[in-house]
């Protein structure tokens, strides 16, 4: 798929997750052949303003189209993600090891269900 076509998939969905007008995001290509992940965004909350990054070198995955769909999701499930993290950091001592094992989970149960909700999102819009 063509940046042209990836963008225009890209501006479907943040209409239609209603990210926009609330965030100010945009779309970026890596064209860094030795960045290893597909997709990923920076994200400034206090501002909300994110980034959503689109391997364009040398992608992990095919159906880039899922990959934008699941970072916007991260995007939707940011500010769950932020307070869980805080209760984790402010619950545990940092690096022992009930720490990493709330992470471990949280991050696990995390990607789960970003996959899941893209999935069923997909089914419908996709």
């Amino acid at each position: 798929m063509d940046k042209q076509a990836l963008t225009a998939l890209f501006e479907k969905y943040i209409k239609k997750l209603r990210i926009t007008p609330a965030w100010d995001i945009k779309l970026e290509f890596v064209e860094d052949p030795t960045w290893r992940k597909t997709g990923d965004f920076k994200i400034d909350c206090d501002d909300r303003k994110a980034i959503l990054l689109l391997n364009a070198a040398n992608p992990k995955q095919e159906n880039l189209e899922e990959v934008i769909v699941h970072e916007l999701m991260h995007i939707k499930m940011y500010p769950l993600d932020q307070v869980t993290e805080s209760l984790i950091t402010s619950c545990f001592e940092d690096g022992s090891a009930a720490s990493k094992f709330a992470y471990q989970q949280f991050f696990c149960t995390l990607e789960q269900t970003v996959e899941e909700l893209t999935k069923c999102f997909l089914l419908e819009f996709g």
